[in-house]
This record gives C-alpha cells, sequence and structure tokens, in this order.
C-alpha cells in the first residue's frame, strides 16, 4: 500500500479545500493518511519569501482572479470560506495541538473544527477563548491541550515537521508526498495524487 503524508497548516484557505478533498479521495482508495502538522509561516520565512512581497504588492488582475478561484473552488467543495479580519494567523497553537489530537485519534474532526473556525466563523484561531470551545466540540480535554502546547516536546514536533517539509523540497501549504519522494503541492492536485495512488495499489 502506498504511503501518502500530507504537511498542512489550518492557516490556509487552499489546505482547508485540499483537506475536504483528500480525506474522501483516502477512504475511497483504502490509503491511510499520515498527517504532519507544520508552520507555513516558517517555510516562508525559509524558502518562500515571494509570498510575502505578492501581499504587500498585490497583481490587480491577479488578486481578481484569486478571490474568484477560491470562491468557486469553495462552492465546488461546498464549503464556507471567508475573509478573516486577521490575516494571516499566529497558527502555532493549533497546530501543536494538532499533535496532541492526532494521538488521540482527533486529528480529522480537530482539524476540520479549526478550519471551520478561522475560515467559516472567521474566528481568530490564535486566541484561548476561541481555541477552547473547540476543543470541547471535539471532544479534547482543554486542560490537557493547553499543557501539551507548552511543552519543549510539541515545540520540537511542529519545527521538526517544518524544517523537515523545507529539506524535502517544500514550499508551502498544503504539501503531499506519495512514497517519501513524489512531491504535490496545492489542492488542484489532488487528481494526479490520485491517478499516481489509483497506479501504485493496481500494481
Amino acid at each position: 500500500m502506498p504511503r501518502l503524508e500530507c504537511f498542512f497548516d489550518c492557516s490556509s484557505p487552499w489546505t482547508y479545500l485540499a483537506f475536504e478533498g483528500v480525506v474522501p479521495l483516502a477512504e475511497r482508495l483504502g490509503v491511510d493518511i499520515t498527517w504532519r502538522p507544520f508552520l507555513v509561516g516558517g517555510v516562508f520565512n525559509s524558502v518562500n519569501p515571494s509570498v510575502y512581497e505578492s501581499r504587500e504588492r498585490p497583481v490587480p488582475v491577479k488578486a481578481r482572479y484569486y478571490a474568484k478561484d477560491l470562491k468557486d473552488w469553495a462552492r465546488y467543495r461546498g464549503l464556507a470560506i471567508g475573509q478573516p479580519p486577521v490575516f494571516p494567523v499566529n497558527s502555532v497553537k493549533v497546530m501543536r495541538g494538532a499533535f496532541l489530537a492526532e494521538r488521540e485519534g482527533l486529528l480529522v474532526p480537530y482539524a476540520r473544527r479549526v478550519f471551520e473556525a478561522y475560515w467559516g466563523d472567521l474566528l481568530d484561531i490564535s486566541q484561548d477563548e476561541v481555541i477552547t470551545p473547540l476543543l470541547a466540540d471535539v471532544g479534547l480535554d482543554a486542560s490537557a491541550f493547553y499543557d501539551w502546547i507548552g511543552r519543549p516536546e510539541a515545540k520540537q514536533a511542529l519545527r521538526e515537521n517544518t524544517d523537515e517539509l523545507i529539506a524535502r523540497g517544500g514550499f508551502g501549504s498544503p504539501t503531499f508526498y506519495i512514497d517519501t519522494d513524489d512531491m504535490y503541492f496545492g489542492n488542484d492536485r489532488l487528481p494526479l495524487i490520485e491517478r499516481a495512488l489509483q497506479e501504485r495499489t493496481e500494481s
């Protein structure tokens, strides 16, 4: 069975779209997803600073199409994706928390709820008063969550995934790998991922 990894950060709308596409895709093909939470800002700072430049000096025609493209994809996936008043957002707490959610077998509902809160409800997911109700929604203990995200091992886990993505040639979120070295970037690569997985499972 091929190995599918997904490096993701909930602060990206395209990752939200990809998340809701890859989960049913993997279920349909009987492939497990290895979830790899990371901090996309760390990647941008290291290898992709052009993201910040494009935000500061956007190309008007490209920005208009970007907005249309995002709306089209959101409609296609059946998702509500708005414009959060806090963007970009500091996602470090929720992404450290993703490791705990995975350990508790709650990664998918946890990530989905964080995506919904930020992109659908337009809430600031860096704030404890926003995070705490989300934890209750998915059955995570709040005291355990806040204890975990303050631990050195939580910080190290997120840093290691971020550094690993950079070392493996990644530059943003979402980034997928099939069998370690076959890399795909972005929501719109899911058809290619599906084809590659099918070829491997049929061979």
